[in-house]
């Protein structure tokens, strides 16, 4: 099976630039310790990159 990744949050998104909000609530994440599990796409990738430093990655095989 394809590889894909588990997103956690973990600081907020209180205080950043709203491209960034918007990017959080777009890969799914609400709010710090939350977690999702998405494709590994190009789009999801370049949404990840933005906001590495507000998320931790792992990729998993499901």
């Amino acid at each position: 099976m394809k590889a894909k990744l588990k997103l956690t949050q973990i600081r907020s998104g209180i205080g950043r630039p709203n491209k960034q909000k918007l990017i959080l609530t777009g890969l799914g994440l609400r709010g710090p310790n939350r977690t999702v599990v998405v494709a590994n796409t190009p789009e999801f990738r370049g949404m990840v990159k933005k906001v590495l430093h507000l998320i931790t990655v792992e990729e998993v095989d499901v």
